[in-house]
């Protein structure tokens, strides 16, 4: 691959882009080696997914310049992006789930043998790039029978086939297991060697570490530094990257549980392979996370609680009282919210406005007599959310969609808080959201907590759990292995537990 004079592939020069209210770059610079990982590092709202956007051909830059190659580019759209060789592989990704593998793979641009699809071409050439990529698929699976990570290599395998200079990876492990992240990141190994340059965007720092040659930190809408990943430390990124020092990355804890407010017993689910033997009770102003491996059925016991799976056996008690949640609503009527771990896919509407996103969850409260909805009401609840959450947003009707991901997170947690929950329900509340925004949602739910709202908390991240919790319920493939004390336990005991089973 030819290497310019200034030994860069990319070179992204005094970058501008703005819209309506807001400046969300501001001279930004990026230049990128062949062959290297790159990082792009920064708060969510630093500007990393515009400028990737902005290379990619889905926004247009206002000012600066774009070099690939040595040669000044301005892609269209993002198909002028793909066939110069820049390819980019979602954090949400888009695929056609009903389609197999190489469809999706080929789409619009199918090998023809005549007026015909070229089957057998295309399932060889679909063979060939897997083999080179140690990918172990058949490409006529349909894609809607891939785990997650299996997706997102069919999307890498795609993004190879373009012949791509520029592979820009947004989030790529975000729902990865430890065995995944090590099988992608021997891809990754594999492109570096075929000169390909990867532009990795991740806040996981640990990862950025290991995996990159140069990392880019951005704040505010402006590139702040590009160093060599072996010159920093987790420290340093996260001081660059908030321009403050986080060297205390958890709150000083406010609540103080008091008496029991729900107790779970013998809770089993409907389906026999999910969760069984549940027990636990939860105080008023507790924090009561919830740690397990991938696969120990954290997620169906709170969607159980909130009465989106069916159980088999078992009892909620709320304040000494049998209750039963056997759907949504009834549990937001008896005082439960939950925040769910897939933001996107079932937490926001994306393309609607801030002030929907916050009511819809209770539109019964703004109907006025006349059966229309109140404006005013809905103004003021989502100025309330807003101003509460602290979401930084150009104003009520933005949609949710252009937001970050944790002022998006921020208007989720708003909208339960005004149906008036008692407990609240958070599965992965800082999945994907930067050490800035991870710090502010802590601060939220320990103010919650001190308020008197008894909050469970799924998470998998270690330290975020010792961090912010009372105690931990600790999951092992279905049962529940131990609680224990959060001031007195340790990673090693937790993840004891959580293979015991």
């Amino acid at each position: 691959m030819p290497e310019t004079s200034t030994g860069y592939l990319l070179e992204m020069l005094d970058l501008t882009k703005r819209f309506p209210g807001v400046v969300a770059l501001q001279d930004v610079t990026l230049r990128v080696r062949p062959g290297t990982v790159h990082a792009l590092m920064g708060e969510n709202g630093a500007g990393k997914s515009t400028l990737m956007k902005c290379l990619f051909g889905i926004y247009s830059m206002d000012e600066g310049r774009i070099l690939l190659d040595g040669q000044e580019v301005s892609f269209a759209n993002s198909k002028q992006a793909l066939e110069n060789g820049v390819s980019m592989v979602h954090q949400e990704l888009n695929q056609v789930r009903q389609r197999n593998v190489m469809d999706n793979i080929w789409l619009g641009r199918y090998p023809r043998k005549g007026i015909f699809v070229d089957e057998n071409k295309m399932y060889e050439d679909t063979v060939a790039i897997f083999e080179n990529l140690f990918i172990n698929i058949d490409p006529r699976r349909k894609v809607s029978s891939l785990s997650v990570s299996e997706m997102q290599m069919v999307e890498i395998a795609k993004a190879v086939s373009y012949h791509s200079k520029i592979i820009v990876m947004d989030e790529p492990t975000s729902s990865l297991t430890e065995t995944e992240v090590n099988h992608l990141f021997k891809i990754i190994k594999k492109l570096q060697s075929d000169n390909v340059a990867v532009i990795y965007i991740s806040h996981k720092m640990e990862e950025i570490l290991k995996i990159s040659d140069e990392v880019t930190i951005m704040r505010d809408g402006k590139s702040i530094t590009t160093k060599a990943a072996k010159d920093l430390t987790t420290n340093e990124i996260i001081k660059l990257m908030v321009g403050r020092d986080l060297s205390h990355r958890f709150p000083n804890k406010i609540n103080e549980p008091g008496e029991v407010i729900l107790k779970v017993s013998d809770f089993a689910a409907e389906m026999e392979k999910s969760f069984s033997d549940i027990n636990f009770e939860l105080r008023k102003g507790e924090i009561l996370g919830i740690a397990g491996l991938v696969g120990s059925k954290r997620t169906e016991v709170v969607e159980a609680l909130f009465g989106i799976r069916g159980i088999r056996s078992g009892t909620i008690e709320l304040h000494g009282k049998i209750i039963k949640n056997s759907s949504p609503q009834q549990a937001i009527k008896n005082g439960f919210a939950l925040v769910t771990e897939e933001r996107r896919s079932t937490g926001i509407y994306p393309e609607l406005s801030i002030s929907f996103n916050s009511i819809i969850a209770n539109l019964k409260r703004y109907k006025s007599k006349s059966g229309f909805l109140s404006n005013s009401k809905v103004h003021e609840d989502t100025k309330w959310v807003i101003d509460s959450m602290k979401v930084k947003t150009p104003s009520q009707r933005t949609p949710i969609g252009s937001l970050s991901g944790g002022n998006q997170q921020k208007v989720i947690i708003g909208r339960w808080l005004l149906t008036g929950p008692e407990i609240l329900l958070l599965d992965e509340p800082t999945r994907g959201i930067d050490v800035g925004a991870k710090f502010e949602i802590y601060q939220l739910v320990n103010k919650l907590a001190a308020e008197g709202k008894g909050i469970i908390m799924i998470s998998s991240e270690m330290p975020e759990l010792l961090g912010v919790t009372d105690r931990i319920l600790v999951m092992s493939n279905g049962r529940a292995a131990g609680i224990v004390n959060t001031a007195s336990t340790s990673q090693e005991e937790i993840m004891r537990l959580a293979a015991l089973y």
